[in-house]
């Protein structure tokens, strides 16, 4: 792997921060991959949407689109956990069903029956398309390390 797949993958600034003091390579944790920190920035506009909900939206749509948005990133987590890279991938595809179920149908609703504005709707997109190739990349990466 070279330190420009490294760099965009985890957004590390220098690549020592993979290493421990005496130069030993380290393990990166799940919270500092640049694909669960989009995960959780999506949570958080979520919950964002979701707490504004009177009872009756959050039980109709609010639940199901907070619980697929959560899905991603625990998914992420759960797979990043995982010895066998056909387990981690197949995590990692969870994720990015659950990311596309959050997206492009519950996200889709809340801006059809008027629950969000534009604006947010147009935030959420934006994180969720970064997440999307991201994530693609980092099934890609993971597969292609396998093979070598």
């Amino acid at each position: 792997m070279e330190i420009n797949e490294i760099n965009e993958l985890y957004e590390l600034n220098e690549l020592n921060e993979l290493n421990d003091i005496n130069g030993n390579k380290g393990y990166i944790q799940v919270k500092d991959l640049k694909v669960y920190q989009l995960a959780r920035q999506l949570s958080i506009i979520a919950w964002n949407i979701y707490s504004k909900m009177s009872f009756e939206e959050k039980k109709v749509i609010g639940d199901q689109f907070v619980r697929s948005t959560d899905s991603i990133g625990a998914n992420i987590a759960e797979g990043y956990s995982r010895f066998h890279y056909f387990d981690k991938v197949r995590f990692y595809y969870y994720a990015r069903a659950s990311q596309s179920e959050a997206t492009d149908h519950w996200l889709e609703l809340l801006l059809e029956r008027g629950k969000i504005s534009k604006e947010i709707f147009d935030d959420y997109k934006t994180v969720s398309k970064d997440l999307q190739i991201r994530l693609n990349n980092f099934i890609k990466m993971t597969k292609d390390e396998k093979q070598q």
